[in-house]
Formats: structure tokens, C-alpha cells, sequence
């Protein structure tokens, strides 16, 4: 859709020829900026609730660059995720508002504050070597809108350690349970809270485990209800589904 598109739409509007929820219905895929290497969907956020998140990895720092200037005129925050810190040196340089998560490897720049709901989301870990994937699925909740109760090491080996946090967890709306090895603490915590679980298999353990696969597929066989599961390392992809859940309207 083009400039000339949209003011028709717009003059159609005025003129009554459409409603207000049809001119909307028309305008949900306009506009998007096309940068012959990337095509920038402005309108994301529009229809999904959320803007456009830019993978990093794989792009030059040229192209994050390009994509990022693209994006600052409309208003959105920008996160980029995957991000090393040698990209983050290069975008500094041209945005000085942009800040880094060394940890969840994301870089922001925000452009307008969101008012997070009542509820929390918590984010578990059954390992320490678990928190760089934990990080990058709360930094992702935070940016998108939500507060965050980050709960680390509390795996079956020592299951009291979760036990002692249960009256916190219980209190929030969703939790993003992360493990690697076996994967078992998605059940555990699936069988005793009231809650969607997110589970999160991470690549941590040794050879058997098959660099996350045996963490997934343990997760995927899990016999508790409410359980679902995102792929391999995917902290983001549990972010963004635990802000989608935190942020419903009740």
C-alpha cells in the first residue's frame, strides 16, 4: 500500500463510505519500509499487540544499524536480541539510548514507557548455567510490558529449594520454567502451581542429553497439564508467549 493507497482509504473514511472498524481491517498491513534487504513491518504492533523484534544474529552490524533507523521514526521500542557486544559497540555509537543485557545478549532502545499489568511472571531455573536463556526470556518480558520475579538454581537435585519460593510463584500469572539435563522441573512445578508453564529445554548437560534435545523431549512427554513448550535455548519465544498470557484481558 502506498501513500496515495492510504489517503483514499483515509477520504473514504471521511466520506463515510467505510466505518471505522473496516478502514481499520484495510490499514492492518500498511505500512512497512522496504530496505532491499529487509522489509521492516511497522504495523506489527498494530495487529499482534507487540512491534517487530530483530533477530541479530546472522546480520551485519551495518544491517541491525539500518533496520534499527528504520524503526526509530515510528515510536516503538526497538530490541534486538542475540545481539554480541561488539554489535552493541557499533549501534552505541549511532544510538547513545541504547542499552545492553550482556547476559540475555539484547539490545534496547526505548522510545516510550508501557504500564505493566498487576500480575508478575516468573522465571525459574532449575541450573545457574540455566540464567543466560532465563535472562534473555525476562529481559524480553520486561520490554514488552511486565514485571518479572526471577527464581535460579531450584532444580530436582535439591527440591526444597523451590519449595521455600512456592507462596511468591503462586502469586503470579505465568511462569517460564528453564532447564537442561533431564528437564524435569517443568512437570515439578506444573503439578503445583495454577498457572500456564512455559517450559524452556536449554542445551545444558552432558553428552546424553543430546546438546537440549532429551530436555525437549522430556518436556513435550511431560504428564502434567498446562505444560507447553518452546524449542531449544528459546528464552525470547517464552518471553514474548508470557507477556501475550500476563498482558490478557481478564
Amino acid at each position: 500500500m502506498n501513500a496515495s493507497e492510504l489517503q483514499k482509504i483515509l477520504n473514504d473514511l471521511s466520506n463515510g463510505k467505510f466505518t471505522i472498524d473496516e478502514t481499520m481491517e484495510k490499514l492492518r498491513d500498511f505500512p512497512y519500509s522496504d530496505l532491499g534487504f529487509a522489509r521492516i513491518d511497522h504495523h506489527r504492533e498494530f495487529r499482534t499487540g507487540y512491534p517487530e523484534i530483530v533477530y541479530c544474529s546472522g546480520k551485519t552490524p551495518e544491517q541491525v544499524e539500518g533496520i534499527f533507523r528504520a524503526m526509530e521514526g515510528h515510536g516503538n521500542n526497538i530490541i534486538g536480541t542475540r545481539a554480541s557486544s561488539g554489535l552493541y559497540g557499533h549501534i552505541a555509537r549511532s544510538f547513545p539510548e541504547a542499552v545492553y543485557y550482556d547476559v540475555a545478549r539484547i539490545i534496547s532502545i526505548k522510545k516510550r514507557e508501557i504500564t505493566p499489568p498487576a500480575t508478575r511472571i516468573a522465571v525459574i531455573t532449575a541450573g545457574t548455567s540455566d540464567i543466560p536463556v532465563a535472562e534473555e526470556a525476562a529481559v524480553t518480558a520486561e520490554l514488552l510490558g511486565n514485571e518479572v520475579l526471577r527464581i535460579f538454581d531450584v532444580g530436582v537435585a535439591g527440591i526444597h529449594r523451590l519449595v521455600d519460593r512456592l507462596p511468591e510463584i503462586r502469586r503470579c500469572r505465568v511462569s517460564i520454567v528453564i532447564a537442561g539435563m533431564e528437564g524435569a522441573l517443568a512437570s515439578v512445578v506444573g503439578g503445583l502451581v495454577d498457572m500456564p508453564v512455559i517450559a524452556v529445554p536449554t542445551s545444558v548437560g552432558y553428552g546424553a542429553s543430546f546438546e537440549g534435545l532429551s530436555a525437549l523431549l522430556a518436556m513435550m512427554t511431560s504428564c502434567v497439564a498446562g505444560v507447553t513448550v518452546v524449542n531449544i535455548d528459546n528464552g525470547f519465544g517464552a518471553g514474548y508467549s508470557a507477556s501475550m498470557i500476563n498482558r490478557l484481558r481478564k
